[in-house]
């Protein structure tokens, strides 16, 4: 039987954003996805799940954000929740924008502040703060059929901060951005990261991205998913161009690489 999730006071209690202990999940069809994972996020940072298509790096993100049950072990989050009407502690930024067509980008990121009946000033205030942090303050009367593909992104990013969650889970958000701008909206998350003091957990399928990211990169196995190896990224902060075009990063990548490799082992035309 999974334990129930705490609200927070464990992981509050040594310093921790997030911890998962013995999680699994078995779905109805008796298919383990995940499991057993132990894993701690320290508040404040930036933590990259990497691994193989179908390995548990999403139904992780859906287990600690609570959109899903865990089978067995326990889901202990620490965050603020709700300080004042809109807020939330956790934001959530999925692969796929999922914005509505019908609605402009402002009316897009007021979703969330709407749902939770936030005062219309204050909604207000924070949909512009929000739009600003990701610049896309010009662009706030325009609908998603007259953005590009990195646009619509930041206004996902956008509608996930706009409640000011302490944890940003982010599942594959720019993985069908062109490399230009998959570099820019690495360097820009960076930066909102750096300024507002999150808790980041990003799900990659990319090697060079979680390096370049992350503080801590979490390379899992294949199904079921475990951690299969860790490593902490200790370059300079800020980080830039300078350091992705570093012998310090392509040797990070390298060794991520190697410990990532016998995860793929045998799925060649899967």
């Amino acid at each position: 039987m999974a334990e129930p999730a705490l609200p927070g006071a464990e992981a509050d209690a040594a310093g921790l954003a997030v911890r998962l202990r013995g999680v699994t999940k078995i779905y109805d069809n008796g298919v383990t996805a995940l499991g057993p994972l132990d894993l701690e996020v320290v508040r404040g940072e930036f933590v990259s799940l990497l691994g193989p298509s179908g390995c548990g790096k999403s139904t992780a993100l859906r287990l600690i954000a609570g959109l899903s049950a865990p089978s067995t072990g326990s889901v202990d989050v620490s965050h603020h929740g709700a300080r004042q009407r809109g807020s939330h502690g956790i934001g959530f930024v999925f692969q796929e924008p999922t914005l509505m067509p019908w609605a402009s980008v402002r009316d897009n990121v007021r979703l969330p502040l709407k749902l939770a009946h936030a005062p219309t000033r204050d909604a207000d205030a924070r949909i512009d703060g929000a739009l600003d942090q990701v610049g896309l303050t010009e662009f706030a009367k325009a609908y998603p059929r007259e953005l590009s593909g990195g646009m619509k992104m930041r206004v996902s990013l956008a509608r996930a901060l706009v409640t000011d969650p302490d944890i940003l889970l982010m599942d594959e958000p720019f993985a069908a951005l062109d490399e230009i701008t998959r570099f820019r909206l690495n360097n820009d998350l960076l930066s909102l990261w750096r300024n507002l003091n999150k808790t980041a957990i990003f799900v990659t399928h990319s090697v060079f991205e979680s390096v370049y990211l992350s503080q801590r990169v979490i390379v899992m196995t294949a199904r079921p998913g475990r951690i299969g190896a860790e490593f902490r990224i200790t370059a300079a902060e800020p980080r830039g161009e300078e350091f992705r075009t570093s012998a310090q990063y392509a040797a990070y990548c390298r060794e991520v690489s190697t410990a990532l490799a016998p995860s793929y082992a045998g799925q060649a035309g899967a």
